[in-house]
């Protein structure tokens, strides 16, 4: 069934994108991040441009998705998406800066390596980045705004993978099934193993 971008559904999903058109911008990235509150693993941020001629059908906060799906609209987005971008930080990272600036940084890489040039952001959450580009933050961004749902599903997908590959590096601590978050598995497996190259040191439960 083709979507139009005026179904009332997929109209009220793109009134910041809409609102920001109105003000003469074009290239309207929506960014959002996967993986602040895990103890090991990076953070990773997204940035996507939709097309307005061509909205995706069932975008969607990336937590409110299947992993079916998201996988789905994972490859939706990076066939129809104007753009793409990607960025992260590690668990190195995270230590030395902390979480905030740590996303605030994967959140910037993440505009910088988008194909074209944004000229508005659209944010999730309450912080801004450090670019001079117009931006415009959003709590619950993911739940409002369809450029900033993609962007969740681009940063949930591409971390669940790395989390997978880190699962085949150090198969101990069952990095496949909870993807860092502090599970009592993790956390009984970190209690008897200690933690990894790729945990987050500073954080409290991994502190030893």
């Amino acid at each position: 069934m083709q979507t139009s971008l005026f179904d009332p559904p997929v109209l009220s999903l793109y009134h910041f994108e809409l609102q920001a058109r109105s003000h003469g911008f074009r290239q309207i990235a929506g960014i959002d991040e996967a993986g602040r509150g895990p103890l090991a693993g990076p953070v990773v941020a997204a940035a996507v441009i939709l097309d307005p001629d061509h909205p995706i059908e069932g975008v969607n906060d990336s937590k409110k998705l299947s992993e079916k799906r998201r996988e789905q609209l994972f490859e939706l987005i990076m066939t129809h998406a104007a753009a793409v971008g990607v960025g992260l930080a590690d668990a190195e990272t995270i230590d030395r800066i902390n979480i905030l600036q740590a996303t605030r940084q994967a959140m910037l890489e993440a505009v910088q390596t988008l194909p074209c040039s944004p000229d508005y952001l659209l944010i999730d959450g309450i912080t801004t980045i450090a670019s001079p580009l117009p931006q415009q933050t959003l709590k619950q961004g993911d739940s409002r705004s369809a450029s900033i749902a993609a962007a969740s599903i681009i940063a949930k997908v591409t971390r669940d993978r790395l989390m997978l590959d880190y699962d085949r590096h150090y198969p101990t601590y069952g990095f496949a099934r909870h993807k860092g978050y502090g599970s009592a598995a993790h956390l009984a497996a970190l209690q008897q193993h200690g933690p990894c190259p790729i945990h987050r040191m500073t954080f409290s439960r991994v502190k030893t």
